[in-house]
C-alpha cells in the first residue's frame, strides 16, 4: 500500500509507463496484456538505473504481442535484466555474454500439479500445493541455467521437470493429509513415472527372418 495514493494519481492523470517507472521505481515489470512494445527503451533503461538486476518478464503471446524482445531487454539494460518471455526468443550474445532466454510458461506448473494430484488422489487442491510446485520449480533451476540468464529449466526437459514437481506436490499432499492413495508409495518418482502416458507401442507385426536355402543343397 506504500504507493496507493500515487497509483490513484497515476490512473487519474493517465501517466505514461515511463513516468510510472520513474516515480514508483518498481523492481519488476510483468507484461501479460498482449500490448506489444510497451516495454520501451526508456522504460528498461530507467529500470536498469533503479535496480541492480531489473526483472523484465514479457509474457504475452505470440512473439508479435511481446512487450519487448530478449535482445531489447538485455541491450537496453546493459546486460542487467533478468528476462523471461511467454514466447521463445533466440540466443543473444553481447559484450562477450551469451544469453539463452527462457520461457515463463504455465506449462511448468499446471500439468505437474495435475499429475501429482491425480497420482495421489488428493481430495482438494489448496494454494499450498501450487506454492509447493513453484518452490520445486525454482529449485530445479541450475547454476548452468543461471549462467546463461535462464530463470526456468529448459522447456525441452519439461517431462522430467514435471515428474519432479509432481513428486514434490505429492509429498505436500501427504503432509496435509489430502492424499487418498495408501500405502504411500515408497518410491514416489518411479510411482509417478509409471502413471505417465507413453506413445511407444509394441509392434503387432510378427518377427520375420531370412532363411538361407543354400545350406540344404
Amino acid at each position: 500500500l506504500k504507493y496507493m495514493e500515487y497509483m490513484k494519481a497515476v490512473v487519474s492523470t493517465q501517466s505514461t509507463g515511463e513516468e510510472v517507472v520513474k516515480n514508483v521505481k518498481p523492481t519488476a515489470l510483468i507484461g501479460a496484456a498482449a500490448q506489444p512494445k510497451t516495454f520501451t527503451k526508456e522504460i528498461i533503461e530507467e529500470m536498469a538505473r533503479n535496480n541492480e538486476r531489473p526483472i523484465i518478464f514479457a509474457l504475452s503471446n505470440p512473439t508479435s504481442k511481446s512487450e519487448c524482445s530478449a535482445e531489447e531487454a538485455y541491450k537496453w539494460s546493459n546486460n542487467k535484466a533478468v528476462f523471461a518471455s511467454g514466447s521463445p526468443f533466440p540466443k543473444y550474445e553481447q559484450d562477450g555474454f551469451l544469453f539463452e532466454p527462457g520461457q515463463g510458461n504455465n506449462a511448468y506448473i499446471f500439468p505437474a500439479v495435475a499429475l501429482g494430484v491425480m497420482c495421489c488422489g488428493s481430495i482438494s487442491i489448496p494454494d499450498e500445493l501450487f506454492l509447493q510446485a513453484a518452490e520445486a520449480l525454482a529449485n530445479l533451476v541450475s547454476e548452468k541455467d543461471l549462467a546463461v540468464g535462464r530463470v526456468y529449466p529448459r522447456l525441452s526437459d519439461i517431462q522430467a521437470t514435471s515428474v519432479k514437481i509432481a513428486v514434490s506436490v505429492i509429498e505436500k499432499a501427504y503432509d496435509l493429509n489430502l492424499a487418498t492413495v495408501y500405502p504411500k508409495p515408497a518410491n514416489l518418482e518411479q510411482f509417478v513415472k509409471d502413471q505417465l502416458y507413453h506413445t511407444e507401442y509394441p509392434t503387432f507385426i510378427p518377427d520375420t527372418y531370412e532363411y538361407d536355402l543354400s545350406s540344404h543343397q
